[in-house]
């Protein structure tokens, strides 16, 4: 089974080895959170997952209340962003560049901490949009 030139088994079953001899102590239950792109739910794909044995959770729908990436790091963003007008690639390239520098790692791991809330508020609603 080929996966972008790669071989996908291979791929995860040297994932599934190495998940097994850091975790082992804490759990022996995988659980994937699967997305939903046409390689990702191939036949193959899905068959070759089953035989893990592995708890396979569907991806949901894109979501941009739950995506770390845009309630937390754009919206952060786009705060720093206001008004401001950039008259290169550049330019803008190094205002990126310098925002990412000066946030330190708490910042990174406050929006991913907050992930389970979000979910369990997307879960309470229903899946609707939340700000």
């Amino acid at each position: 089974m080929n996966y972008h030139g790669g071989s996908l088994s291979t791929s995860i079953d040297a994932f599934e080895s190495s998940l097994k001899r850091k975790t082992a102590a804490i759990h022996d239950k995988v659980i994937l959170l699967h997305d939903n792109a046409r390689p990702h739910v191939a036949k193959p794909v899905k068959t070759y997952l089953e035989t893990l044995k592995w708890e396979v959770l569907p991806h949901p729908l894109y979501s941009p209340d739950i995506a770390p990436s845009d309630f937390h790091l754009f919206r952060s963003m786009a705060h720093g962003l206001a008004d401001r007008r950039f008259h290169s690639y550049e330019e803008a390239q190094k205002w990126i560049d310098s925002w990412i520098a000066s946030k330190d790692m708490s910042f990174f791991r406050r929006g991913i901490h907050v992930l389970p809330e979000r979910w369990e508020k997307v879960v309470s609603i229903d899946g609707q949009y939340f700000k």
